[in-house]
């Protein structure tokens, strides 16, 4: 599967953000206007939230206009609370599962 240049970006990020952490996960979303928000999985006492739910509550929170695609990477990239997150901002997003080498799934 081969992505378009704006895909790979969010992929890099996404596996910058997981090498960074250490983190089962990392993500990356672009907003309607370009923004990418990137983000690793968080495991608190208090608070645990994916990845890309983690992704999706920046965009939000940054006013993001729409979400054009997400990517979430890890050995398990599976993550229907976070593709849930997705859809609620925007129903037609594209969501990408990657394995940590950024290979898409």
């Amino acid at each position: 599967m081969s992505l378009d240049p704006e895909d790979q970006k969010l992929v890099t990020l996404a596996r910058s953000a997981r090498a960074r952490t250490g983190a089962a996960q990392g993500a990356a979303v672009r907003d309607g206007d370009g923004r990418t928000y990137v983000a690793a999985t968080v495991q608190l006492p208090s608070l645990h939230l994916s990845a890309l739910q983690v992704a999706v509550a920046m965009a939000v929170s940054s006013g993001a206009p729409g979400l054009e695609a997400a990517v979430v990477l890890g050995d398990d990239a599976v993550d229907p609370d976070g593709e849930a997150a997705a859809r609620d901002v925007a129903p037609e997003v594209t969501v990408l599962r990657a394995a940590p080498d950024g290979t898409p799934r």
